[in-house]
């Protein structure tokens, strides 16, 4: 009921409106309707009304006092309708946490009542030590307790929020006592099922109502003991609190042995572990002599091998297979902490888990099974000489490259990987070159899992996968378009998600079908680390026509933060080699992108940005890779490709090219540069703008001059050219021409620094010092103090340049 006003506050705005004294009046409606003795339709109805009042918004409504006391009042009353009590419960848990109220559960004896009043004094946080107090009225319920009372399943959740909540505080007697009961709930319900509610028709006979056993899920009759995959028309009290029960078995079992792997048992037995002696201790116990809570863990292990078994039976029905698939993974995740808490279980749970490996391996509906197998393997397997790679290759290779579409598993598959990195140890090369496959799930579900790739990245990027690893990066759209060409051309139309209908791709699914591109899809698709990198502009071109998918522009809205979070990691790594690896496939891709709307320029922006981190990390990669370098700025691609990439090469041709930071640099490689940039800017300031060759923004002007003047600086006998260069172009930004195809702002910037840098060449020692420092002065004292040489130098040039106002702007 309260779940259905839920749902009925999206469609009532009004409730979002009312004010402070409207709200008080109809507060006053409610109290006095509470204060009647008969509490009927109208009640409820205005108990309704206000609970979607107060969760409507997102701030705190305040209700006046006796209205709060009214709602505790009948929420504590005996005889107060079942219904009613569930609305003021719920109103007063949206108003938690609240300093007026009273309530106490000290005196209540119905089990559902007082899980209603749990849930409100819980919600309010433990400031009066609500959590301490109520688990201690929830134990002495279940204490006193007689077979014959109240039912107990109200109370389940109760304890289990306690637990979690304040696990210290539960007293060994109190532990024991519920140890006790989940084994019995656990392992000695009914496998009867129960008794038909009678209709008391004149048909209704007491033999059409005895029960009948309890069935498996392939209706085989259950002769084992009841389990949650057990079916029946109608369950017993006991089968619900038996379904409960396993519900909260493994928060309950990590709770009440929070040392978990580090209880005292088990550092005892650390040490036979391996030896026969602790192949002897496994052994089954079944004595009932044994401590509650080895007796629970005893109890926990048989239900699991029971649900493992029963996992293993054909459905009648689909929702029976998933129940089972659900059931399988709790019995695993049981498994697991039963064998951390106590190593005995290890090998008896080791067989039967590497048959269940084997027959899971090969079952594509029940592969989400195999994340918790694998976390068990990679936790326990070095334990008992077990190789968990071969699990784990199965995994990181098949399942992507065949499940990508599920989003519940994407995040299963991601949370498993970033969750067990410390437990992958030298399996931790498999999970690395296996990241094509998981680009798979990122590609295909890249909003919300692009937090979770972030975090992952570190732990996948090393010295051998990340050059082919920034390949993939980049071409991450275009992979989401080939794994959607993928899927509409899969026969099992019946698993396939849905996609834009309106998205027409009949060229496209023809190229992914034509054996002449299979190469380039394949590498694309690939399940592994080739250590090649394939040139898929081909690719890029086949598949334009889906650049306007939904599902492809948000996968490159993705890729910029990922890059980012790619070279962060990167720079973790202190390998020279690698760093110019990575700077020339930043010049080689920087006009080789899938043309999605609007993510060549986001992810030219990073490019630029890390080519400048990469050179500041290693200064001497302009003279290591002057030719490239020198191909890239004689090309007209980086005019073509935008302003950011262009500007980093060019500034940072200027900061590096020096003998100052590498021996090795020479007076032809200046000169060389010199020639080639010299070109570039007279293409860039004379070309008209067009198509092919578009306005060439200002930042990339004033960064050609102020390179060339570095240079010059470095190599004077290239003053003259260049300070000819700059008269000219101060002349060209005062033209008429060039102002109507430029703004005057731009131009205004461009005639400044032509005039700064004419100043600075009158005299080449000081722009030599000014614009070449050495390694020194890049430390922060040189820029602070005034009297050190830098800021000396610069306030001599400009005492010396004003009485040359004649080359001053204006």
């Amino acid at each position: 009921m309260v779940e259905a006003a839920v749902i009925v506050v999206k469609q009532d705005p009004a409730c979002r409106e009312i004010q402070g004294e409207e709200l008080k009046k109809f507060c006053s409606r409610v109290s006095k309707l509470l204060q009647k003795e008969d509490l009927g339709s109208d009640a409820v109805d205005a108990l309704r009304r206000l609970f979607l009042i107060v969760s409507a918004t997102k701030y705190n409504r305040k209700l006046e006092k006796t209205c709060v006391d009214l709602l505790q009042t009948t929420l504590c009353l005996p005889t107060c309708p079942e219904q009613l009590q569930l609305l003021c419960a719920a109103i007063l848990r949206e108003m938690s946490p609240c300093d007026s109220l009273s309530l106490s559960c000290d005196h209540i004896q119905n089990t559902r009542q007082l899980s209603l009043v749990a849930s409100v004094l819980l919600a309010q946080g433990d400031k009066k030590q609500e959590v301490t107090n109520m688990g201690l009225r929830v134990f002495k319920v279940l204490e006193s307790r007689q077979p014959e009372g109240p039912s107990l399943r109200p109370l389940l959740p109760v304890l289990s929020k306690v637990a979690s909540l304040a696990p210290g505080t539960l007293h060994k007697d109190q532990t024991n006592l519920l140890n006790k009961r989940l084994v019995d709930w656990l392992r000695y319900a009914s496998v009867q099922q129960g008794l038909a509610h009678s209709s008391g028709g004149f048909f209704s006979t007491p033999r059409a109502r005895q029960p009948g056993p309890v069935m498996e899920v392939d209706g085989a009759v259950a002769t084992d003991f009841f389990t949650v995959l057990c079916m029946g028309q109608h369950f017993t009290e006991d089968q619900w609190l038996n379904v409960q029960a396993f519900s909260m078995l493994r928060a309950w079992l990590l709770h009440s042995s929070p040392e978990g792997a580090g209880t005292p048992d088990t550092d005892d037995r650390s040490e036979l572990e391996g030896s026969t002696l602790s192949v002897l201790s496994a052994a089954p116990s079944t004595s009932r002599l044994l401590p509650p809570q080895e007796r629970l863990r005893e109890k926990a292990f048989e239900y699991c091998q029971r649900l493992i078994e029963q996992s293993n039976r054909r459905a009648l029905r689909k929702g029976d297979a998933d129940l089972q698939k659900a059931c399988l993974v709790e019995a695993v995740l049981v498994l697991d902490v039963l064998c951390r808490q106590d190593p005995a279980f290890l090998y008896r749970t080791l067989s039967c888990l590497k048959a269940l490996r084997a027959r899971l391996c090969g079952d594509a509906a029940s592969v989400r099974a195999l994340l918790p197998l694998a976390h068990f393997f990679l936790s326990h397997g070095e334990a008992v000489a077990v190789d968990s790679e071969a699990v784990c290759q199965h995994l990181f290779t098949r399942t992507p490259s065949e499940l990508f579409h599920s989003p519940t598993l994407a995040f299963e598959f991601v949370q498993f990987c970033r969750d067990n990195l410390p437990l992958f140890g030298r399996n931790l090369g498999v999970l690395r070159l296996s990241f094509p496959s998981l680009f798979k799930f990122l590609a295909w579900n890249s909003p919300p899992l692009t937090a979770e790739f972030v975090a992952l990245l570190p732990s996948l990027v090393d010295a051998g996968t990340a050059v082919e690893m920034l390949h993939a990066l980049l071409d991450l759209p275009c992979l989401t378009a080939a794994l959607d060409l993928q899927l509409r051309s899969s026969p099992a139309a019946s698993e396939r998600p849905l996609w834009d209908a309106s998205l027409r791709t009949p060229s496209c699914l023809e190229a992914f079908r034509d054996p002449q591109f299979q190469g380039l899809f394949q590498h694309l698709l690939r399940a592994k680390a080739s250590g090649t990198a394939e040139r898929l502009a081909p690719l890029h071109q086949l598949l334009q026509p889906m650049a306007s998918c939904a599902r492809v522009v948000q996968c490159a809205e993705a890729v910029p933060t990922l890059l980012q979070a790619f070279f962060s990691a990167v720079t973790q790594l202190t390998d020279k080699a690698l760093t110019n690896q990575l700077a020339l496939l930043l010049l080689e891709r920087t006009d080789s992108l899938y043309q999605v709307p609007g993510y060549e320029a986001s992810v030219h922006r990073v490019l630029s940005s890390q080519f400048l981190s990469l050179c500041m990390r290693h200064p001497a990669l302009v003279v290591e890779q002057a030719k490239e370098l020198l191909e890239f700025v004689g090309s007209s691609s980086g005019l073509r490709s935008g302003a950011s990439m262009l500007t980093s090469v060019v500034w940072a041709i200027g900061e590096y090219l020096s003998v100052c930071w590498d021996r090795r640099c020479t007076v032809e490689q200046i000169n060389k540069f010199f020639e080639a940039l010299e070109a570039l800017l007279f293409e860039a300031t004379q070309s008209r703008p067009s198509a092919v060759f578009p306005k060439c923004p200002p930042q990339v002007i004033t960064a050609l001059m102020t390179t060339l003047t570095k240079l010059a600086s470095r190599s004077q006998d290239l003053i003259p050219r260049v300070s000819l260069f700059l008269s000219k172009m101060r002349t060209l930004a005062l033209s008429p021409a060039t102002s109507s195809v430029q703004c005057e702002e731009d131009m205004g910037a461009v005639r400044t620094r032509a005039t700064e840098l004419l100043n600075l060449l009158k005299m080449p020692s000081v722009a030599q010092f000014v614009l070449t420092p050495s390694v020194d002065v890049s430390e922060p004292r040189y820029h602070r103090d005034a009297n050190t040489a830098l800021p000396l130098a610069l306030r001599t040039v400009s005492r010396l340049v004003e009485k040359e106002m004649g080359l001053l702007p204006g």
